[in-house]
């Protein structure tokens, strides 16, 4: 059963509501939301269940669906190695469901989908040229980005569906599912240059998006690669003066892990392009880093 975010809207046609609603992500959008005093519901129906999403989807009428559900396993992805039917049954049967139902409701459906479906190869090396949106995806080495780029290939299909290709999402505290906390507590990391998602940046412009009606994929990552030595020292200037860390090899993660991790540049130039239709800059993701770490100081956060 969907649950009613505010009590107020500035557009009495327009009404948002978030699957995944108990989300790290979806809570952000939920709040943004109330902020900007739009009409915003949440739901935790399960996508799978289409009798479900479209009793639900009829009971609210949404105008706009925020699709931040699905399964990432816990505590990483290779939980989703050995329940790939689990896997299968959310970000594949489920995503496409309440895709396929919001296009039966003419409903603007955007989905929060990832952009860990690449790895760096010889066109696209470290520091040289980013993936385009475009380009085919070419990492599999795990069972999630498997799934992932083959349910992209067909949203593609919808004609209401927005998809926004998150990497490695950052918020402004040290939730257990932000990029920094998750690194922050490695025992050691590997020093990859990657795209980044500064969410205090980043969503706002996906509610701007979602409003205009935008669909097809968006790279949805600040602009150019940090490596994990460089948000760790930026981590370390600003929060935790006292913070040290060690690397390790890519050679040396793959014996700790079940599936293989993917690392990339996304070419955000579209999302920059288009967003200065509405008079956005999109700060480079070093300068976005920089800016989240003296808010997070700022805030007390250590």
């Amino acid at each position: 059963m969907a649950t009613n975010g505010t009590n107020s809207t500035k557009d009495a046609g327009k009404v948002f509501l978030i699957w995944g609603g108990e989300g790290w992500v979806a809570g952000h959008l939920k709040e943004l939301l109330q902020q900007q005093k739009e009409k915003v519901f949440t739901t935790t129906v399960r996508m799978e269940n289409r009798e479900a999403v479209m009793a639900e989807l009829e009971r609210v009428k949404p105008t706009h669906v925020l699709n931040c559900a699905g399964c990432t396993g816990r505590p990483n992805v290779d939980w989703c190695e050995d329940n790939k039917e689990q896997v299968i049954r959310s970000n594949v049967i489920g995503t496409l469901n309440l895709t396929d139902c919001c296009f039966l409701k003419n409903v603007h459906c955007t989905v929060f989908a990832t952009g860990c479906i690449y790895a760096y190869d010889s066109k696209h090396p470290p520091g040289g040229e980013g993936y385009l949106e475009a380009d085919p995806a070419n990492f599999g080495g795990s069972y999630y980005s498997a799934t992932k780029s083959k349910v992209e290939e067909l949203m593609t299909t919808y004609s209401n569906c927005l998809i926004l290709r998150l990497r490695m999402p950052v918020s402004d505290d040290l939730h257990p599912r932000s990029f920094v906390t998750k690194i922050s507590k490695y025992d050691r990391v590997v020093n990859i240059p990657n795209s980044n998602t500064i969410l205090h940046d980043l969503l706002p412009c996906a509610i701007l998006l979602a409003s205009a009606g935008d669909t097809g994929i968006y790279n949805f990552t600040n602009p150019g690669a940090i490596s994990h030595n460089e948000v760790l020292a930026l981590f370390k200037k600003h929060v935790r003066p006292d913070f040290e860390w060690k690397n390790f090899s890519e050679a040396e993660q793959s014996k700790i892990l079940k599936a293989g991790r993917s690392n990339c540049e996304l070419n955000s130039d579209k999302l920059a392009k288009r967003m200065k239709d509405f008079g956005i800059e999109v700060k480079d993701v070093h300068t976005a880093y920089d800016e989240c770490f003296q808010r997070m100081k700022a805030n007390g956060v250590k």
